[in-house]
């Protein structure tokens, strides 16, 4: 029966087990903005707190996205647990410095399943995440933009009130207009 359910999907068992772990890692991507969120709230940087929240928000849709393409192709979806939010951080620069590191993570973790798809000819799957591959190259160069106000305006005197202004008005535009 196993392998006439299987026959039935559009997912290859492997594609199917990494499309799951992308599943957990949006989710712990979500939950770490939201800690992230919390942490700026705490401290005083509204605006910071703000970008977190609308990142928590985005990495959840992610989640969902991938989510229900595993079910319609006739896959198993599973439901995330999520476990290791870290609750505090060192400081306001290091809050972003995470965060940049993580949106590098989860490229490398959407481009490992692409490369995944390409070995095994599941190139529905790979159409599919054209969509990640893009959307990783706007939150990397946001993130990346974001760490770099910390040197480019520096931390003393009004240093972190001028970064937590500036935060929310970091765009990508691809088209460098």
């Amino acid at each position: 029966m196993k392998d006439l359910v299987r026959m039935r999907t559009l997912l290859k068992e492997e594609i199917e087990q990494l499309l799951n772990k992308q599943i957990k890692m949006e989710a712990h991507s979500s939950s770490i903005y939201l800690a992230m969120a919390s942490w700026c709230d705490r401290y005083g940087f509204q605006n910071s707190a703000g970008y977190f929240y609308k990142q928590a928000e985005e990495e959840r849709k992610h989640m969902l996205k991938i989510f229900k393409y595993v079910a319609d192709m006739g896959g198993t979806a599973i439901s995330p647990e999520v476990t290791d939010v870290p609750q505090d951080f060192a400081g306001f620069r290091d809050v972003f410095e995470l965060a940049l590191e993580q949106e590098i993570a989860v490229t490398n973790s959407i481009n490992r399943i692409v490369d995944a798809c390409r070995r095994l000819y599941a190139y529905e799957t790979e159409e599919f995440l054209m969509w990640f591959v893009k959307e990783q190259r706007e939150e990397e160069y946001v993130a990346r933009r974001a760490v770099e106000l910390f040197e480019v305006i520096g931390e003393e005197g009004v240093g972190r009130y001028m970064i937590d202004k500036a935060i929310p008005k970091i765009s990508y535009d691809e088209d460098g207009e």
